[in-house]
């Protein structure tokens, strides 16, 4: 059966796989527009699942931001390569406005709206994509969030306040990108992490040789140096190292509520490859 260039393009245009798949799916089902859609699809899940297994640790972070909430989201391609893919982007975006107009605390919940998509997309760039985590923080009556994302969408925080204050919410935003805090306050520190820092501490004093005064206050002074430097209100404010952000907020009658910070990949083990392995791979896809 003979196919037409504007069957092709239409079903093209319905599913975003490229024009030979397109082709195919038409030649094998004798022309019928919605069963070489259906075809697609089903092919679609099957390279998915295929793909699944693969790591995809580069990607794209985005923001979506409404009157009463703003939510931060990761979706992770296997390269930087497909991450400045326009069909990539395009997902990215339609991600972001759901969540603009869908109120979403669940990546579970996002992952099924977008399931199809993702799997279509799959097939047409030919990498793992993952819509990996999602965070999403409700403006306080009376407070404001402030959001920043770094120019190469790869990194971005968020920052709620209890007072309406946009631009010291957004500087702390700015502030939490450059600086990955671990915890807010000293009370919020993961007990074992510092249990870890501080038995690193105590070792290190005991090989000093001094008395046991000396010691306890050497190892006070590291754990409160390192509590300084890992929770958010008692960092130095980057845009002013003499000022540290208790000190920011205090101007400024302000507390923070919450915050959350993305990095693409983050936490992600990737196996490292040489060049030529990589350039392989991906002429096999």
């Amino acid at each position: 059966m003979s196919i037409s260039a504007s069957q092709v393009k239409e079903l093209r245009e319905m599913s975003g796989v490229g024009m030979m798949e397109c082709k195919k799916a038409l030649v094998e089902t004798n022309g019928d527009l919605q069963q070489a859609l259906d075809l697609l699809r089903a092919n679609s899940s099957l390279k998915a699942e295929k793909k699944a297994s693969r790591v995809a640790a580069d990607g794209a972070v985005k923001v979506a931001e409404t009157s009463s909430y703003v939510s931060l989201v990761e979706i992770n391609s296997e390269t930087d390569f497909a991450a400045k893919d326009a069909q990539f982007k395009d997902f990215t975006s339609s991600v972001a406005d759901h969540l603009a107009s869908s109120q979403i605390d669940s990546i579970e919940v996002l992952n099924e709206a977008f399931d199809l998509q993702r799997q279509t997309l799959i097939q047409s760039i030919g990498e793992n994509i993952q819509l990996r985590r999602l965070s999403t923080l409700t403006i306080s009556d009376g407070g404001s969030i402030g959001s920043y994302i770094h120019s190469d969408g790869r990194l971005a925080a968020l920052v709620s306040l209890n007072v309406d204050n946009q631009d010291l919410a957004k500087d702390i935003a700015m502030h939490v990108s450059a600086t990955s805090p671990s915890c807010l306050t000293s009370d919020d520190m993961d007990p074992e992490l510092l249990a870890r820092e501080k038995a690193i501490y105590i070792a290190q004093a005991e090989e000093s040789g001094k008395d046991a005064a000396i010691m306890e206050k050497m190892v006070e002074g590291k754990v409160k140096r390192f509590l300084s430097e890992v929770t958010l209100v008692s960092q130095a404010f980057v845009k002013n190292p003499d000022q540290s952000i208790q000190q920011l907020l205090d101007d400024n009658n302000a507390s923070i509520i919450d915050f959350v910070r993305f990095k693409v990949g983050e936490g992600i083990e990737v196996e490292v490859k040489d060049f030529a392995t990589e350039v392989a791979e991906q002429l096999k896809k």
